[in-house]
């Protein structure tokens, strides 16, 4: 009989077992090793059951286990000592810490998704993953970080294939109380909530659940609850679920409503009110209006408030491509932001003018939330150095006259969080090596540009935990693949052959990731002969695990799952190629320590980082990559191999994908699986084990998690607060209108006339040469501006490559035109054609940069006639 209510009994620890309830509600325990296995040791039984979730453990051990275990003297050692380390982790001084004054008292980081453990299941891919890992590594750095999501009642969805190989969804339901959480309550005991008005005078309400990462609370808020009607309870339904207006509410209650729940935090709780907002992707995007009404609140104007909440802002994007950003039709916002709906203190139409695509080719009917994200935010980054590139041209347009590379968007390269996806094993091999306190350094705080101790680990050690890791994922990829293929129909007896799949000596490739078609799963099946040659070789065959979700209404990506999966149905090779279903961290956690090779071909430059290439390098795998994201930043041949692209104009896609899946057999064929198979001294592949420890010495110290908040901290929420302390309401005021009179007085700006000393065009190098500007200033003042002379090499068209900057000096007083005199020399600091313009850039203290206005004034062709504008 099916139950008409379900609820949750929790356990009554035995007082001396009490610090086990802190423990699992803590979520370090899903990346400290002692802390799982003092769990284990509880009942392994049910800890398997359990599927390594302490708070699921714990709901499952009998009363007299807990009895016996509370007469445990050894085991309340461990537990004192287990409880111990996380009180001194939690309050102690960490890296943080250590840096002196200036530094965010806290920092409040929003995201539409976290993956923090496969426990708490609140992420769909990457963008989810990287926000857990960020949360982890600056706990574990001490950064006072507060985290803010949403609680997804069904969470992204479950993956099962059909018979034929199509992929089914499931959403299970997510109980809170189940979870490793807690709710947030007033000082009355009574559940602290969030409210945002709806049109129509309805209301949005939703609870505040707080899941402990170490040192960082993470906030979710939840409208699951009584209070809403049902249309408002479903709107945390799912992640990325529902029509247009059910994602608008979804990113309004993250934005809004997560500023709310964080100044509920902080007063309930005392911890320090964010100095800083970090925006991961547009989704939060609205929580810079929210502040803008706070600060109305407090008596500043809508410009002046811009000025303060921008100053504190911090906005990444993830996203290489327009298609992949959220964007509204504008009548909807209109109608969420009108006089009967939310944060009626705002004019619609100023909330509207920041969502706009005001460049050209954008469509005035729709609202773009990374638009509105970059216009609320001072401080912008994407997460490469090939994405940063990519972001700056692709959002050029909205600070028009400015060339790409001066767009206000610089770059941090993501990292991973190692405690989390450093197979066990492999962590004992390096404390082992360099002590654990070391160890754990060099994993989490990082700060070293290479690991050299690794070059003393012998060559007979790093192989046999290579096979170890290999022969690890045989069994839990055959355990896998029976229990999907009993899920797909099949009977037992039909299912003798999983015994084989897979061999722990045999050359093993990972691939997995979302499904996306710019992914291109499928690309290994460009040629599916040769493919089959590669995996039935009989001296170097090799063999592929595959795993990856399509997005549940993508029937395109679901259709390449199906591809692949028929593929690796075929009797001739699914001994050597299987298809996981499923995929997410625990299996990822598995995968990657076990495999040789890391697949990854995206269409490039559309792979804006993808990270799990670095989480299995960590594990000493090796990469093979189109040089897309961060593989084109790092890549080397002493540990990896790039795949060639075929990304011309005149490429077409069926095309570039022929030649570049010809480019990965040959590989594979040539170079990959001869290195493996090669045999030197005392039978071991040396030179394949040599490019294992290249991986480790040299990437090993990049792809951290740890170095990546740490450049952040440095980079971007240092100044961010500094800017932001800098904004007192009367220099919020000024500065807002100091930009609203030089915006009126641009027009009348003007470069005149520019001379120049050269007499000829040819010049030496090292030389320089004399430049006299005239300009126009109308209603400004050489205090609001600057003219700078703009030089380097040019090309064929006269456009200037490599640009350098230098400002030049009024002189003297306006002549009776009212223009003004500018004289400066240009240095020939580069050979070859030489090329320099001049410009006029508004010029203020509190810019972050000097593309921040988007204004810009050049010559005009008048002007240029007598400049000498080329040397050559």
């Amino acid at each position: 009989m099916k139950a008409i209510r379900r609820f949750t009994v929790r356990p009554v620890l035995p007082e001396p077992l009490r610090p086990l309830s802190d423990l699992a509600r803590n979520l370090r325990w899903s990346w400290h090793a002692e802390t799982r296995d003092l769990f284990q040791s509880v009942d392994p039984e049910h800890w398997a059951a359990a599927e390594g979730d302490p708070v699921r453990l714990l709901g499952r051990v009998s009363p007299a286990r807990l009895a016996e275990l509370a007469e445990d003297r050894r085991f309340l050692r461990r537990l004192t000592a287990v409880a111990d380390d996380l009180d001194d982790y939690v309050t102690g001084d960490r890296w943080y810490q250590q840096q002196g004054d200036g530094l965010p008292a806290a920092v409040a980081y929003f995201s539409p998704e976290f993956g923090i453990t496969a426990a708490l299941p609140q992420y769909s891919g990457g963008l989810g993953i990287l926000a857990g890992d960020h949360l982890k590594a600056a706990s574990d750095l001490g950064a006072p970080l507060i985290g803010v999501g949403l609680l997804y009642r069904h969470g992204y969805f479950r993956q099962t294939l059909s018979r034929d190989g199509w992929q089914q969804e499931h959403y299970p339901v997510l109980d809170p109380n189940e979870l490793p959480l807690v709710q947030l309550k007033e000082d009355d005991g009574t559940p602290a909530h969030v409210s945002l008005a709806l049109p129509g005078g309805r209301a949005l309400h939703a609870r505040i659940w707080v899941a402990q990462v170490g040192r960082v609370p993470l906030l979710l808020l939840d409208s699951d609850v009584e209070e809403n009607d049902p249309a408002e309870r479903g709107v945390t339904d799912r992640l990325y679920g529902g029509g247009s207006e059910h994602r608008l509410l979804q990113e309004m209650l993250l934005g809004i409503g997560g500023v709310r729940a964080v100044r509920t935090y902080c007063r309930l709780t005392g911890h320090a009110e964010p100095e800083v907002f970090h925006t991961n992707e547009g989704h939060a995007g609205f929580l810079g209006l929210e502040r803008i009404a706070e600060l109305g609140r407090l008596g500043l104007d809508f410009d002046a408030a811009l000025e303060t909440v921008r100053a504190g802002t911090v906005f990444t994007t993830h996203t290489p491509v327009p298609a992949g950003i959220d964007r509204f039709d504008r009548d909807l916002v209109a109608r969420h932001f009108g006089p009967d709906a939310e944060l009626t203190g705002l004019d619609p139409r100023r909330v509207l003018a920041l969502g706009t695509e005001t460049y050209p080719g954008g469509e005035a009917g729709l609202f773009n939330m990374a638009v509105m994200g970059l216009r609320l935010a001072q401080r912008a980054n994407g997460v490469s150095l090939l994405h940063g590139r990519v972001s700056r041209e692709m959002f050029a347009g909205l600070w028009p006259g400015f060339d790409a590379d001066e767009v206000p968007i610089t770059s941090v390269t993501n990292g991973v969080h190692a405690p989390t996806w450093v197979a066990p094993e492999v962590l004992r091999l390096g404390s082992r090596q360099l002590g654990v306190q070391r160890a754990e350094d060099a994993l989490t705080v990082g700060g070293s540009e290479r690991w050299d101790a690794v070059a003393e680990i012998p060559d007979q050690e790093i192989w046999e935990l290579r096979r170890t890791l290999r022969e690890q994922l045989v069994l839990e990829v055959r355990s896998r693949l029976r229990a999907s293929w009993r899920q797909r129909g099949a009977a037992d007896a039909e299912l003798g052959w999983i015994d084989g799949v897979l061999d722990p000596d045999v050359l093993t490739i990972g691939f997995a990731r979302r499904v996306p078609s710019y992914k291109r799963l499928t690309l290994m099946l460009r040629d599916k002969e040769r493919l089959t040659e590669l995996l039935l070789h009989p001296q170097r065959p090799v063999q592929i695990v595959v795993a990856g979700k399509a997005h549940p209404a993508d029937d395109g990506g679901k259709k390449l799952v199906q591809e692949l999966v028929r593929f690796a149905d075929d009797p001739r090779v699914r001994h050597r190629i299987v298809f996981l279903p499923d995929y997410g961290m625990g299996m990822a956690q598995r995968l990657y320590p076990g495999c040789d090779i890391w697949l990854n071909n995206p269409l490039r430059p559309l792979e804006a980082c993808g990270t799990s290439g670095m989480k299995a390098a960590l594990n000493g795998c090796l990469n093979l990559s189109v040089l897309d994201g961060w593989w084109d930043e790092w890549f080397q041949p002493d540990f990896g191999w790039a795949i060639p692209t075929a990304d011309g104009a005149a490429t077409d896609h069926e095309r570039r994908d022929d030649i570049e899946a010809a480019a990965l057999y040959e590989l594979l064929e040539g170079r990959v699986t001869a290195r493996f198979y090669e045999r030197g001294r005392a039978s071991l592949p040396d030179r394949w084990i040599e490019m294992v420890r290249q991986t480790l010495t040299l990437l090993g110290p990049k792809v951290l998690a740890g170095r990546m908040v740490r450049e952040y901290v440095e980079r971007l929420y240092a100044p961010a607060a500094q800017a932001h302390r800098a904004l007192a309401p009367d220099t919020a005021r000024e500065l807002a209108e100091w930009k609203a009179r030089v915006r009126a007085a641009w027009p009348g700006v003007s470069v005149d006339h520019v001379e120049t000393t050269a007499p000829t065009a040819t010049a030496e190098l090292g030389s320089s040469v004399g430049l006299r500007v005239r300009v126009g200033l109308g209603e400004l003042t050489p205090d609001d501006v600057e003219v700078q002379v703009v030089s380097g090499r040019v090309d064929s068209g006269d456009r200037i490559t490599d640009a350098g900057t230098n400002p030049l000096k009024p002189v003297g007083n306006p002549d009776l035109e009212g223009r003004w005199l500018y004289e400066g020399p240009l240095f020939l600091d580069r050979t070859g054609p030489f090329g320099y313009t001049v410009r006029i850039l508004p010029a203020h203290r509190l810019l972050a940069s000097t593309a921040e206005t988007g204004l810009v004034t050049a010559p005009s062709e008048e002007a240029v006639e007598s400049a000498g504008v080329l040397l050559r």
